[in-house]
């Protein structure tokens, strides 16, 4: 199979369909739903939490089969029902129309395929096998969800705190590489792990002391190690 060529989408507004109801479209239209998508589904049935997500207006459910004028205006489609035939009506449309789709299951009639990933907030993890085992894709994702726990929701966010404040009161370049640099130090991440509620505090008092410090010195900073 021809490489795939990874990229990440910014689906928030587009019209986004899920063709079928059951736990997989489940899954599918909740991760659309996550990147703010606008999403249509189509199925004549469909799980309890799809029926919530309908009623709560997160989704637009179509409770009739399916038909291929349902993909016309869609940025994005996926095929997840369990009826092969159907699935296929679905491809043929999106190529017609020159749309992304994916059909579960069916890597051969897809145009994109949409990997395992590890989230923990603004870190994303992908791992794909493009198409050849998706359960070795899942493996994969399994250990990588034990070496990167839930504490890099934090780490990261407070990164990015981090990252604007020394843009604003680090004018100098080479410092400000070193200080990313000492952040990315993994007792920040255990910080961040064990004592989540002083992380940020213990972090901002850090950084100010090194700039201070750096500021006594008048402020030069080689671009080797800094300390």
């Amino acid at each position: 199979m021809t490489q795939r060529y990874a990229m990440m989408v910014n689906l928030k507004g587009r019209p986004c369909l899920v063709v079928g109801g059951g736990k997989v479209a489940e899954r599918k239209a909740g991760s659309l739903i996550g990147s703010g998508a606008c999403v249509k589904l189509v199925s004549p049935s469909a799980t309890p939490r799809i029926k919530k997500w309908a009623l709560s207006g997160k989704i637009e459910w179509i409770n009739r089969v399916y038909r291929k004028e349902d993909n016309d205006n869609q940025f994005l489609i996926i095929a997840a029902t369990n009826d092969k035939n159907v699935n296929r009506q679905v491809h043929q449309a999106a190529i017609l129309r020159n749309q992304w789709i994916n059909v579960v299951d069916q890597p051969e009639l897809c145009n994109f395929m949409v990997p395992s990933t590890v989230r923990r907030g603004n870190l994303q993890i992908h791992i794909s096998t493009n198409g050849a085992c998706p359960a070795v894709a899942q493996k994969i994702r399994q250990d990588l969800e034990e070496i990167y726990g839930t504490e890099y929701e934090l780490y990261l966010d407070l990164m990015q705190e981090m990252r604007k404040i020394m843009r604003k009161k680090v004018a100098d370049v080479c410092l400000r590489r070193q200080l990313l640099k000492e952040l990315l130090s993994e007792q920040w991440v255990d910080l961040c792990r064990k004592e989540s509620a002083e992380a940020r505090e213990k972090m901002l008092n850090w950084l100010e002391k090194m700039v201070t410090d750096s500021d006594k010195k008048g402020g030069s900073v080689a671009c080797g190690r800094w300390s």
